[in-house]
């Protein structure tokens, strides 16, 4: 660590662990303490540490072809693409090397859609206020957190921001210069928000009323996360234009921008490019990982172990006056508290779970999809010591 210090930049808040290895829900330090990861490398790994059939795609691809660049096609990107296409809304796909680039990637095609088809003038996006979308200039721009912005003013003009879940306050956001309302299904950075089962519905309403692309930003909770394969199918309507990262190659670095063939149009050779996007043995590793997620049986016990865990949850808030909200989907869940909720983080790290604070009292739980029900009751159990200790 104190190598790390010297060496790396001083860019995270990171906890004061050496990790060396990972096998399913566990992962081990450098001095060998095991502990129960209930973040999943921040929803990423999906299916738990070094997969076998995951490792297996990405060490096959590994020995046939690793790169030639975009300037030609390659059989596992046109398989993978293939694959997002008939399992969602999406007609073409793009892909990035992370969820900042498909963000980014998102806000590039929506001003130049809406340049081609309706001309100059509509450059705008609506966001939501306690969003996050990334932290490039322009996805920090779009992200309604001010915490992010400081220092790195002026951001990039045209995003407008409304409270979430707020049907009214977006349609009078609407104006000449709206090209496109962009949005999480769910807030994960901003405290696991979920809003009223109207508010996508209405969403697409409106950006059918005012010809607005509608991109939903399913980096954190696509990809089975709330027990279905992606969240937008738990509102009944489909997007424009989507984009997906995180899980997508349960660890190695993914960024998928899926849109529909008329949102398409906006993008022509020499108008949005990626290095390394979509390279042979990534698309391998998600090709794997789709096999799994996709799988209607895997997705009705992830749905099932959520409901098994929120009960948990809120058998504490029951239990201890500290907590005041429990709320989640699937297994994308967070515990509200009254106070300072990094201690909870650092007392749940000492007796070997590892989890995550959000919005400084909100414990964010992002456990592997594939975690057992024994594992969440050890969870439940641990948390309930430290909540009296508290």
């Amino acid at each position: 660590m104190e190598r790390g210090n010297q060496v790396l930049m001083n860019t995270y808040a990171r906890q004061p662990v050496v990790m060396v290895r990972g096998q399913g829900t566990r992962l081990w330090d450098l001095d060998g303490r095991e502990y129960l990861d209930f973040l999943a490398g921040i929803a990423v790994c999906n299916l738990g540490h070094a997969h076998p059939a995951v490792a297996a795609a990405a060490a096959r691809q590994l020995q046939e072809l690793v790169h030639v660049s975009n300037l030609y096609y390659t059989l596992p990107q046109i398989e993978l693409a293939q694959r997002l296409v008939d399992l969602s809304f999406a007609d073409q796909i793009f892909f990035a090397n992370s969820g900042a680039e498909a963000n980014e990637g998102a806000i590039k095609l929506c001003r130049r859609y809406s340049h081609e088809k309706f001309g100059p003038g509509r450059y705008k996006i609506i966001c939501a206020t306690n969003s996050f979308h990334g932290r490039t200039l322009a996805t920090l721009s779009a992200t309604g957190q001010e915490k992010f912005w400081q220092g790195f003013e002026p951001l990039l003009p045209g995003f407008t921001f409304v409270p979430f879940d707020d049907l009214a306050a977006t349609a009078a956001a609407v104006d000449e210069a709206t090209c496109a309302i962009l949005v999480e299904p769910i807030q994960g950075e901003g405290g696991v928000r979920i809003p009223a089962a109207d508010y996508l519905p209405g969403l697409r309403r409106l950006c059918d009323e005012h010809n607005l692309l509608l991109v939903l930003d399913e980096i954190q909770v696509g990809l089975g996360r709330t027990g279905k394969l992606f969240a937008y199918e738990h509102s009944g309507i489909r997007p424009d234009i989507m984009t997906l990262a995180k899980a997508l190659a349960n660890g190695l670095p993914i960024g998928a921008l899926l849109v529909t063939a008329e949102a398409a149009q906006g993008f022509v050779p020499g108008t949005h490019a990626s290095t390394f996007g979509g390279g042979p043995v990534i698309t391998a590793a998600a090709l794997a990982v789709l096999d799994i997620l996709a799988r209607p049986e895997f997705l009705a016990e992830v749905a099932a172990k959520g409901e098994y865990f929120l009960a948990g949850l809120r058998s504490l808030q029951d239990r201890h006056a500290i907590v005041t909200e429990v709320r989640g989907l699937g297994l994308i869940l967070g515990l509200e508290i009254d106070g300072d909720g990094v201690p909870l983080v650092a007392a749940c790290r000492d007796r070997g779970v590892l989890l995550n604070c959000t919005q400084g009292n909100v414990l964010r739980f992002l456990p592997p999809l594939i975690v057992s029900r024994g594992e969440i009751d050890r969870v439940i159990s641990i948390l309930d010591k430290v909540l009296a200790e508290l």
